[in-house]
């Protein structure tokens, strides 16, 4: 039999088609790339067009010490994605309000994780508080920066992922 702590997140496993077919806690999930489950991503801008991006924890167990999108995070049994955005906003980020917009949905596997994720985007000048116990710092990039970034090792590779379906959604006609 396998225990698990009643503290541990579970999180509901879909098919492709984005059906659940069933819930599992976070340690099984991750780890079993064959296991697809829900995540939101919000990308905040500022009035000048620069992206916030975190620079995840070293405590974290993917991609620690990288910068990353700036707000992402499992979409709970259950629960709506745009609930779940602004939970992890919050959460995150200390924000609580704004305006969010609907992107685009994707898939990210790797050998880790396969990710069913959701992007919203921000427009957001306000005050930023970010969670210490998640998040070892947080600032405005400038998309050029980010481009010049890409590749090095700097960004997690979750985020390279979401910056180029970002940059090809800009591109993209209509």
């Amino acid at each position: 039999m396998t225990y698990y702590s009643i503290m541990e997140e579970y999180l509901e496993i879909i098919n492709d088609k984005g059906e659940i077919i069933g819930q599992a806690p976070r340690s099984e999930i991750h780890g079993n790339p064959g296991l697809m489950h829900r995540v939101v991503h919000v990308l905040v801008f500022n009035r000048d067009g620069e992206i916030l991006l975190q620079k995840r924890s070293m405590k974290k167990d993917v991609a620690p010490g990288r910068w990353d999108t700036s707000v992402g995070g499992h979409v709970s049994p259950g629960e709506d994605l745009i609930s779940s955005a602004f939970r992890e906003m919050e959460e995150e980020l200390g924000i609580r309000d704004g305006e969010l917009r609907y992107l685009y949905s994707y898939v990210h596997t790797n050998p880790y994780e396969t990710e069913h994720v959701t992007t919203f985007s921000l427009l957001y000048d306000g005050e930023v508080s970010f969670n210490p116990e998640e998040i070892d710092e947080v600032r405005f990039w400038k998309l050029d920066e980010v481009r010049k970034a890409m590749g090095r090792g700097i960004l997690s590779d979750n985020f390279e992922h979401e910056i180029s379906m970002y940059l090809s959604f800009l591109n993209s006609p209509g």
